[in-house]
């Protein structure tokens, strides 16, 4: 069996064709608007997904969660199925962050990582870092806005410590 290795600048096709700017450009404006409409495709996704485990139209045999249903019925990862049940059940709470993925403003990997750690207080914020950054870059900011928190929960446990005294009589 032969296999050919192609380099990033080939494709089984042959050499890559250049498109002109104007074609580029005109590519590129499909490509981003295609992607908000996935997005906010997503987000009617996660609402009816919501409805659906809140009115637990997924019970059955062998069916223990949502998640399970949705692996079962439309082929989603049970990881990835109870992210996006997490996900949708967890929009109800932000409003912000909601109205920004319903209009095809932020995708479902932000949106996914957001709603890790966002409130009413903060979703402000994490918006406008989602909206200048990469997904990559909302994921880290995420992790370490976690790791902070852990610390500080931490730090205050220590303190409650060392304010622990016995009294007797």
């Amino acid at each position: 069996m032969n296999q050919t290795a192609f380099s990033p600048s080939q494709n089984e096709f042959g050499p890559p064709v250049p498109c002109s700017e104007a074609r580029c450009e005109q590519l590129e404006s499909q490509i981003t608007e295609l992607s908000a409409h996935i997005h906010a495709a997503t987000y009617r996704l996660l609402e009816l997904i919501r409805e659906y485990d809140d009115s637990h139209g997924w019970t059955g045999p062998g069916l223990n969660s949502c998640a399970h249903w949705l692996n079962w019925k439309c082929g989603i990862n049970l990881g990835a199925a109870r992210e996006k049940v997490r996900v949708a059940h967890a929009l109800k709470d932000l409003p912000k962050i909601s109205d920004q993925f319903r209009l095809g403003e932020v995708s479902y990997s932000k949106v996914r990582a957001m709603t890790r750690v966002a409130t009413e207080m903060n979703e402000e914020f994490l918006l406008q870092i989602a909206r200048h950054g990469t997904a990559s870059h909302v994921e880290r900011v995420v992790r370490n806005y976690r790791k902070v928190k852990r610390i500080e929960a931490l730090e205050l446990d220590n303190e409650r410590h060392d304010l622990r005294e016995l009294n007797w009589y």
